[in-house]
């Protein structure tokens, strides 16, 4: 038998398009892909064909970019559809974000809950503070300042996990022969309150063959360590380089133990976008395509700043001028900015520095699926990850072509599953049953 570690996949799906601004416009992509559901069946099915752990959905309650020449980044809403994704998809794991600063615990407890029932235990929850005004707008409020919504994601918390184990596990009878559905002594309201929110429950559901969602979280700061450490499983991050992944990872794990917990309960998931062609030629032709479809004059102004010198649209086919490569400079501001300025001073020009994505927020890798996988195992066996969070560029292609060609030269590696471990998310990631608050 294989014993050796296995890396863990999560398939970013967005609104059903793709990453890149420009996915849209490709020749192959489904123009109505933001409402049609079937497209988000086929690519999460897609997905699982290739035993991925699960697919994720980043949401934000509030339409917060100009979508007059691109889609939104989220799906029109996401507990509709991983309701839908639970009926059509059997082991993949199904996972949105959802906001503690503009919901109330107990509607998302309850939400999150059943639909870990209906999909048999396959339903996580990337819990984050919302700091957005037009969010905060839509809910007649405003954002809180960081420490309260730091302090109110923790009561938050709290509560849906209290909620959640509201039930005893073997409060639920069924028991036709003697008239008893459940055993209400064994179904309590948890009568929570904090400074911020309260709850008196129970709710009306019983555990899922998981016991409960499995809880993620996103970033880095010190409050987001606190509640990976306190109540999370798994975390999105998005570190530039393999070194400050590794240091990030190690700080991640430590600050578990504070809590008491092992930290190999902790899975670390940073972001990558691949760019998948039969040759490095082809998939940089394939980015600078993309490029055309988005905002490039923007794109060049910003790639000029993040070096120092003053860059124009008309220089896009040119290589920065040597007389400015002299005065520039890697911007300490941007951890982007030393990749940037690597590419700057081989020659390319500018279309194909910004075509290798160092304006992107998480790495971008434009090559072949050898590519793809050779830069995942460098990461992977170095310690600066569990697995990673793919985000397609196109979704339309970029699913497929991942894993029909990444996932094979990874499971022949030794670095990826045959199979899924069980029939539950927490099974897949190789973590424990929970119910209710950890102990």
């Amino acid at each position: 038998m294989d014993n050796k570690a296995k890396m863990q996949l999560v398939m970013q799906m967005g609104s059903g398009y793709g990453l890149d601004q420009g996915a849209w416009h490709m020749p192959n992509a489904v123009t109505d892909a933001y409402t049609n559901i079937d497209v988000q069946v086929e690519l999460a099915k897609i997905a699982e064909r290739g035993k991925i752990q699960m697919i994720f959905f980043a949401d934000t309650p509030a339409l917060t970019s100009d979508i007059s020449n691109q889609p939104p980044q989220s799906p029109m809403d996401p507990i509709v559809l991983l309701t839908a994704l639970a009926r059509e998809t059997e082991r993949i794991g199904l996972l949105t974000t959802i906001s503690t600063t503009f919901n109330h615990p107990y509607n998302v407890a309850r939400q999150l809950k059943a639909l870990d029932v209906v999909s048999n235990g396959r339903i996580g929850v990337n819990f984050v503070t919302t700091s957005n005004p037009v969010a905060a707008m839509n809910f007649g409020d405003k954002v809180p300042s960081r420490q309260e919504r730091y302090e109110q994601a923790h009561e938050f918390i709290q509560i849906v996990q209290g909620l959640w184990g509201s039930w005893e596990e073997d409060a639920l009878l069924l028991d036709v022969e003697n008239g008893k559905f459940a055993d209400m002594d064994k179904i309590q309201p948890v009568n929570l309150a904090g400074n911020y929110l309260k709850s008196r429950g129970p709710l009306p559901i019983p555990p899922s063959k998981q016991g409960q969602p499995v809880i993620f979280t996103a970033g880095g700061s010190e409050e987001t360590l606190k509640i990976l450490g306190r109540y999370a499983n798994g975390l999105y991050t998005n570190p530039y380089d393999m070194k400050t992944a590794s240091v990030y990872r190690e700080i991640f794990r430590e600050g578990a133990k504070k809590f008491g917990r092992d930290p190999n309960e902790i899975k670390v998931f940073p972001g990558i976008i691949p760019s998948i062609a039969p040759t490095k030629e082809e998939a940089l032709a394939r980015r600078r395509q993309l490029d055309r479809n988005g905002d490039l004059r923007g794109r060049v102004q910003y790639l000029g700043s993040m070096i120092g010198v003053p860059l124009s649209y008309e220089q896009i086919d040119q290589p920065v001028p040597e007389q400015m490569l002299k005065h520039a400079f890697a911007n300490p501001h941007d951890p982007r900015s030393p990749q940037a300025l690597e590419l700057v001073k081989t020659g390319m020009t500018i279309r194909d520095v910004l075509a290798h994505g160092v304006i992107n927020y998480h790495p971008v890798i434009v090559g072949t699926a050898e590519e793809v996988a050779d830069f995942m195992e460098e990461w992977f066996v170095n310690g600066a990850c569990d697995g990673f969070a793919i985000q397609p560029d196109v979704s339309f292609d970029g699913i497929r072509d991942f894993v029909d060609q990444v996932i094979p030269i990874l499971q022949e590696r030794g670095l990826f599953h045959e199979d899924y471990e069980g029939t539950t998310l927490r099974e897949h990631m190789g973590i424990p049953y929970q119910y209710g608050a950890m102990e």
